[in-house]
């Protein structure tokens, strides 16, 4: 097909990347803008347009995909299809009909449930042990659109945010053109979505990385694993931000205290009490400091039996 694809983060350039060795003509790609960052905030080019240019392929950095100049480049394109991929902005109504299949998005859910911006992390804040991903068409809701083709995907128990990102990243690209081909051949029809199903994935507030001791000890370990590599789940000790990069769930060991009293420090990290149960610190990055093991830290910090978290 001739497509035009718009993306911007890691997550997309699987799916641009799949497309391009499917042999389908990738007319156009559209992503946002170079943005500052990094400790110097220098501009920093979007993975997917330093994906494209490595592909030989045209890119486009819109501040708004109204622009009366984008608009008439991409009527001239005339694709077939538009994919979009963590593109980062709605897609205005004039794109939505331009293609003769409309605009296919991925969506690392399994439509309706976690609509929105954070699907990878809500589904593993709260625990749950299957998602997937979702081809769908676009239309002016917010991840609306009926559905094309879905993939389960286990969650495993070591997984995190990352290694959840990346396996749903690449499963995701390859439905995509798997989907692609069905749908030119006529081999699939869109479904709508069973609006009594649908659940939200909103962005992760800054106020929900703060762990809360008085928990569950699973659901603070589900927290962790839902914020790492990044932003972290963060606690204080003392004054000192502490960040967590991994927990697992552990036994209190015949030990007792409030949510968030440290029982025993071992080669195998900090054992640190919850509102129910125990949860071990594996990992953890002190502020302004690398990420080091619980056992280093608490060598390096004092951190030891009856220090209070929180």
């Amino acid at each position: 097909m001739r497509l035009v694809f718009a993306g911007t983060p890691d997550f997309a350039c699987p799916s641009l990347l799949a497309l391009h060795r499917a042999g389908h003509e990738i007319a156009l790609v559209i992503t946002q803008p170079d943005r500052p960052a990094g400790r110097g905030w220098q501009l920093k080019p979007p993975p997917v347009k330093e994906k494209a240019l490595s592909l030989g392929l045209p890119v486009l950095q819109p501040e708004s995909l109204d622009e009366p100049e984008l608009r008439r480049r991409l009527e001239e394109l005339a694709p077939e299809a538009v994919v979009v991929v963590a593109f980062g902005q709605k897609i205005p109504a004039w794109l939505l009909a331009l293609p003769r299949y409309g605009c296919l998005n991925v969506h690392a859910s399994l439509l309706p449930r976690y609509r929105g911006a954070a699907p990878i992390q809500r589904a593993l804040m709260d625990g749950e042990e299957v998602t997937g991903v979702t081809i769908m068409q676009l239309d002016e809701g917010w991840d609306t659109g009926p559905i094309l083709t879905q993939r389960t995907v286990e969650i495993r128990p070591e997984d995190n945010a990352g290694t959840l990102h990346d396996r749903l990243a690449v499963i995701g690209a390859e439905l995509l053109v798997e989907t692609l081909a069905a749908l030119g051949e006529g081999r699939i029809m869109p479904r709508p979505q069973d609006e009594s199903l649908a659940t939200r994935a909103p962005k992760i507030r800054p106020e929900e990385m703060r762990l809360d001791w008085t928990m569950p000890a699973r659901r603070i370990h589900n927290l962790v694993r839902a914020l790492a590599p990044a932003p972290l789940a963060e606690t204080f000790h003392g004054p000192r931000r502490l960040q967590i990069v991994e927990t697992s769930l552990a036994r209190p060991e015949g030990k007792d205290g409030p949510p968030g009293t440290v029982l025993v420090v071992d080669r195998e990290g900090a054992l640190v009490a919850a509102g129910e149960g125990a949860v071990r610190l594996v990992r953890v990055k002190p502020a302004g400091g690398k990420t080091m093991t619980a056992a280093e830290y608490a060598r390096g910090y004092r951190l030891g039996p009856g220090a209070v978290l929180g």
